[in-house]
C-alpha cells in the first residue's frame, strides 16, 4: 500500500494549514493510500545548526526521519511568513536532509512525490511561500506535483470544524492529495 505522510509547517492548534493537509489527506485515503499525519508539534526539534549535530542528531530528529523514510510521499501544507515558507518548516526540512550519523536511516525526500498547498489571511492564499517550498523540495530530489492549491482569506474559508466552506476548493484539495497518492503508487512499481 502506497504510504505518505501529511504535514503542516505550523505549530498553532488551531492551524488552518494543518486543517488543509488533514482535507488532502482524505483525497489520498479515498485514492486508497494510508496517510500519516504527522504534527511538528509532538517533536521537539532543536533549530538546525552542525555543531548540535556533531553531537548526534538528536532523537526526535531521527523519530521524524524514519516516518519519512518509510513513506512513499508526502503532503505539506506550508503557511506563508513574510512571502517565504515558515521557520518550523524550513528546520524540519534542513534537519530531515541531512544525513544521520547515529542511525541507518534511508532518504527522507530522495525519489519520492509530494503536493503542496497553503492557506493564509491574505487573497494570495500562502501563493508566493509555495514557491519557496517547491524549489527546496525540488532541491532535495522531490517530484513536486505541478498542481498546487492555495487557499486565501482562511478565516472565512473554513467553518468551525476545520472543513472549507467552499465545495469545489474542497474538492481540488482532495483531488491534490489523491494525486500524490496516485503518482506515488507508480513510482513504487
Amino acid at each position: 500500500m502506497t504510504k505518505l505522510i501529511a504535514i503542516a509547517g505550523s505549530l498553532r492548534a488551531q492551524s488552518f494549514n494543518k486543517n488543509l493537509v488533514k482535507i488532502a489527506a482524505k483525497g489520498a485515503e479515498e485514492a486508497g493510500a494510508e496517510v500519516r499525519y504527522v504534527d511538528l508539534a509532538d517533536f521537539a526539534i532543536p533549530l538546525y545548526s552542525e555543531d548540535l549535530e556533531a553531537e548526534g542528531t538528536p532523537a526526535s530528529v531521527n523519530d521524524l526521519k524514519h516516518l519519512f523514510a518509510q513513506a512513499d510521499g508526502m503532503l505539506i501544507a506550508s503557511p506563508e511568513y513574510n512571502g517565504s515558507i515558515s521557520g518550523v518548516l524550513k528546520n524540519a526540512l534542513d534537519w530531515l536532509s541531512r544525513p544521520s550519523k547515529d542511525a541507518d536511516i534511508g532518504s527522507a525526500f530522495q525519489g519520492k512525490v509530494a503536493g503542496i498547498m497553503a492557506t493564509s489571511p491574505g487573497g494570495l492564499g500562502g501563493i508566493r511561500g509555495l514557491a519557496h517550498t517547491r524549489d527546496i523540495l525540488f532541491n532535495l530530489g522531490v517530484m513536486v506535483s505541478p498542481n498546487q492549491v492555495a487557499v486565501g482569506s482562511s478565516y472565512q474559508a473554513f467553518n468551525s470544524d476545520g472543513q472549507l466552506i467552499d465545495a469545489d476548493m474542497e474538492q481540488r484539495v482532495k483531488a491534490l492529495g489523491a494525486g500524490v497518492a496516485e503518482t506515488a503508487k507508480r513510482l513504487a512499481k
